[in-house]
């Protein structure tokens, strides 16, 4: 293990959680919350318009700052979690204006995605897409609109796209082939299932805590890396902090009752399910590009019953009262027992009899 590599790694992982706890701490107000997710969206277009800058290069797509060679992953993975938070704002969205908005979001960010010829990005949209259908409440209009694009991919998609993909089952000869049943898989995915394999047989030798962050080699897979790395109690604590704000955003958007915060969690639910699988090829949950964006709406999220309106009330234009901000990970506080009580008495008083 490098002491000093992984002591940078960890505050890189810390500062995923400074930017979830910020949100939680400083967003007071319904407008203030959508100017951010604004502000997320805009910068998401940006990112789409350098992308498509980049395709008559005909190299892959990559975001900017990545210098020569670039993480087309990383721009595939950011692309995934931001196109489910646009789709769940459309598909929950009641104006018109809204919904048209969407959809050319959605299209703008669809080009860039598909010419950084991402093979675990393109795998993480299924599910992600998938998952969208079956739980909005407009999926009798989702169906045939997915339906009908299924249909159509074989024809529109790029010819680099349709490669690509086909790619995946193209061995060479004297290269590693993996076989999984009758189908045989290129040298790159190959490459990746073995450094799956070597790594269960690593983490045997050291089970519990593993080898450390950077103690084993390089990995650009999520969940191998984690158990390697962290060993079962590391892997466990992963499991566990993903399953708890998965269940949290459910219940959020299942408790949700304005259109905005519907879509949002909705969206975020959508993009979380993508980044699942977007992590079967990818260090996606670790990766900076990817978990700011993530986190911060993971503070929205968590945030949804403070910045929700009641019912018949208009949105809260001020700051929220009191309602102890949690983490999702950790189980809920009461408030303090006066607040409950309608008839604050002093203290050292006693009541009436």
């Amino acid at each position: 293990m490098r002491p000093l590599a992984g002591l940078f790694y960890l505050l890189k992982y810390l500062e995923y959680f400074f930017v979830y706890y910020i949100a939680v701490n400083n967003i007071r107000a319904r407008p203030q919350a959508q100017r951010l997710v604004i502000i997320a969206l805009v910068t998401a277009a940006i990112v789409s318009v350098v992308g498509i800058a980049q395709i008559p290069s005909g190299e892959r797509v990559s975001a900017p700052f990545e210098g020569e060679s670039g993480e087309p992953n990383t721009l595939g993975g950011y692309l995934v979690l931001m196109m489910g938070i646009v789709a769940g704002l459309t598909t929950e969205a009641r104006r018109g204006r809204d919904r048209l908005l969407g959809i050319g979001l959605l299209g703008l960010m669809l080009a860039p995605f598909a010419y950084t010829l991402s093979r675990s990005s393109y795998l993480a949209l299924i599910p992600a897409t998938l998952l969208l259908v079956l739980v909005s409440s407009k999926r009798a209009l989702l169906v045939p609109v997915v339906v009908l694009g299924l249909l159509l991919i074989p024809y529109f998609a790029p010819k680099v796209v349709r490669e690509r993909v086909a790619y995946t089952f193209k061995t060479q000869y004297g290269q590693p082939t993996i076989r999984l049943g009758g189908a045989a898989f290129d040298p790159s995915t190959s490459e990746r299932l073995l450094s799956f394999k070597e790594a269960l047989e690593a983490w045997t030798t050291r089970p519990i805590l593993g080898f450390g962050i950077t103690g084993f080699h390089f990995m650009d897979a999520q969940y191998p890396r984690t158990l390697v790395e962290t060993g079962i109690v590391g892997f466990l604590a992963f499991v566990w902090m993903i399953s708890s704000v998965l269940r949290l955003t459910v219940s959020r958007y299942r408790a949700a009752q304005d259109p905005f915060w519907r879509g949002l969690s909705l969206g975020y639910l959508t993009g979380f399910v993508g980044l699942l699988f977007h992590a079967i090829g990818a260090n996606s949950f670790i990766i900076i590009r990817i978990m700011e964006p993530f986190w911060f709406f993971a503070g929205l999220v968590v945030l949804l019953p403070q910045l929700e309106p009641e019912p018949g009330v208009g949105p809260r234009a001020g700051p929220r009262p009191f309602a102890p901000l949690r983490s999702p990970l950790l189980p809920p506080t009461a408030p303090p027992s006066w607040r409950r009580d309608p008839v604050r008495r002093p203290l050292g008083r006693p009541s009436a009899p």
